[in-house]
């Protein structure tokens, strides 16, 4: 399944737009990934625990979207869109949603 942030598919032609699809994922993050993510905070660098937290986490909500889209019968996902939030007490857990439009393309 083809899936872009574009509207259209250089050289493809939508043949059939189906509908919104979406995926969402909440992932936690746990007492020792903020401890040492505080710790980079103060010396400076990058936090690898976080950055593998939001790369899981998008790909759980384009893998769900993908699902969704595949079931309705499309075989591509066009203006898709992540979106990125905090959510929970202190902010202590990340939402991720993707959202697109599921399409037939020839």
């Amino acid at each position: 399944m083809l899936i872009t942030t574009t509207n259209s598919i250089e050289g493809k032609k939508v043949v059939k737009y189906i509908g919104l699809v979406s995926g969402e994922t909440i992932i936690g993050a746990n007492i020792f990934k903020d401890l040492f993510a505080g710790i980079r905070d103060i010396v400076g660098g990058r936090s690898g625990s976080y950055e593998q937290v939001l790369r899981e986490g998008k790909n759980t909500a384009i893998n769900e979207m993908q699902q969704y889209a595949a079931a309705m019968g499309a075989n591509a996902i066009i203006g898709v869109d992540l979106d990125y939030e905090t959510v929970g007490s202190g902010g202590s857990m990340l939402m991720v949603a993707a959202t697109g439009t599921a399409v037939i393309i020839e």
